[in-house]
């Protein structure tokens, strides 16, 4: 088998994924780790989040691993975002590449939460006491390219959610492709994230005394127990995009990119998004929309912008991007990527 005709099998099968498992009732808010489903990068954000098919950045690691195959310098991606309820959300990545063995990267991903009083039924109004929650993820990247327009890549994470003493964890892999296609190098992307183990709830938290058997009495009613939870799976998605550059003069480049997405917890959706360069990619300009034909759609304009620097052969890009939800507040994300 020829390579062209395996990378046909592969695309093929990657597409026919889109209509598999269809359902009519969907899942809404029946899988964990939700912190995962949040998009990563502020020059993603600003485009409506439609990166599976530019994926050529740091931020790959998340969107699409086989988009680190196109780094030749090694890069650190930092991204912050002021998120909704006032929690922050954090991702940092680093990428090495090789010219003979593929590139590398790690990443880490912290949804902070921050700190609550306890409540109870006695207390609504609190008891005094503090607890924390939150939700990190560690990943290991590896990509390569198979051809000249070829590439594969995969990110093996450790996920782990708390609240309070209670904590749950799991192990989850991101696989992607990405093809420049002969037509105007028109990019095809696709990857599928948080394919692994369900997640569930254990620790101290659940410890209660029962009595196993009410309808005795002289036996021990205070023996200890602990509540079972249920297993909930992790939030898969298949991504698949398509992007390209117009370049009417060598100052201006627009590049356009379109993203449709299937989830295994709501329905399908499309993300667009336009980013303009200006004076060799020095100033960027981009807009985006997010969740189109989502039933039930809360994520909608996306607009950022970004400052692009060479400072003694060190690459600098500041980047900006704020989205609008329709009842939540603004949020805003700040990138640093450097490429030494």
């Amino acid at each position: 088998m020829n390579k062209r005709t395996l990378i046909t099998i592969i695309f093929s099968l990657l597409i026919l994924l889109t209509y598999v498992n269809a359902e009519t009732v969907t899942k809404t808010g029946t899988t964990s780790a939700k912190f995962l489903s949040i998009g990563v990068g502020s020059r993603a954000n600003g485009i409506g989040n439609a990166f599976v098919a530019i994926a050529n950045d740091a931020s790959a690691m998340y969107w699409n691993p086989a988009g680190i195959s196109q780094l030749d310098h090694v890069e650190l991606v930092a991204n912050y975002s002021q998120w909704i309820a006032d929690m922050s959300y954090s991702y940092i990545g680093m990428v090495f590449p090789t010219s003979q063995y593929g590139s590398f990267g790690i990443n880490t991903t912290y949804l902070n939460v921050g700190e609550m009083e306890v409540t109870t039924e006695q207390h609504p109004e609190g008891t005094g006491e503090i607890f924390h929650s939150g939700s990190y993820a560690i990943g290991i990247s590896y990509a390569k390219n198979l051809t000249d327009r070829f590439s594969i890549g995969g990110n093996l994470k450790y996920i782990n959610e708390s609240i309070s003493n209670c904590v749950a964890d799991a192990v989850a892999l991101d696989v992607g492709t990405l093809f420049i296609t002969p037509f105007r190098d028109i990019r095809f992307g696709a990857s599928i994230s948080n394919f692994g183990s369900k997640m569930q709830m254990t620790g101290d938290d659940l410890l209660v005394q029962k009595d196993i058997d009410e309808q005795h009495h002289g036996n021990n009613e205070s023996v200890s127990a602990y509540l079972a939870t249920e297993k909930f799976d992790l939030p898969l998605l298949l991504r698949v995009g398509l992007s390209g550059d117009i370049e009417p003069s060598s100052l201006v480049k627009a590049t356009w990119a379109i993203d449709a997405g299937h989830p295994n917890d709501n329905t399908e959706y499309v993300n667009f998004g336009l980013e303009l360069s200006f004076f060799r990619n020095m100033i960027n300009v981009r807009g985006g929309m997010n969740k189109l034909f989502l039933e039930e759609r809360e994520e909608n304009l996306s607009l950022g912008g970004g400052l692009n620097l060479n400072i003694n052969n060190i690459l600098i890009n500041l980047d900006y991007a704020y989205q609008s939800f329709e009842r939540f507040d603004l949020t805003h994300q700040y990138t640093l990527r450097l490429s030494f």
